[in-house]
């Protein structure tokens, strides 16, 4: 019983010199940070005729497309160390009368959570350059 003692006593001192050391963590973004970026990729499906058009707009430009005008307002990516993921912000204004309209933020790898409805569109984003 005394033999235990001792040899316990040692790997109490080991274990407890290991617990002293501390190990910093790398540092990660705040998970709610975006980089803005000058422009993005729009794909514009047309439901319909089932046609898929992509359009590349810089921040602050708007495009025509048939009734549609789309506004680029804001486009911005994930930073390195976070999971890839691209949002927009877009202005969607249609000419036809009734027709409903979108100013709201698009996810790239969420599509399904753009809350755009539009009886003849759907717009998804590609990604930000």
């Amino acid at each position: 019983m005394r033999i235990v003692g001792p040899a316990l006593a040692c790997c109490m001192a080991l274990a407890g010199a290991a617990l002293a050391e501390t190990v910093t963590p790398p540092s990660l973004p705040p998970p709610d940070a975006w980089v803005p970026r000058q422009s993005g990729t729009l794909r514009v499906l047309n439901k319909l005729d089932s046609t898929v058009q992509s359009i590349t707009l810089r921040v602050g430009e708007t495009a025509k497309l048939q009734s549609l005008s789309i506004t680029m307002q804001a486009c911005e990516i994930r930073p390195e160390g976070l999971p890839e993921d691209a949002t927009a912000r877009v202005t969607v204004a249609d000419s036809r009368e009734g027709e409903p309209g979108f100013d709201g933020w698009i996810l790239q790898k969420e599509p399904s959570v753009n809350m755009l409805e539009h009886p003849v569109y759907d717009i998804q984003l590609a990604g930000c350059t």
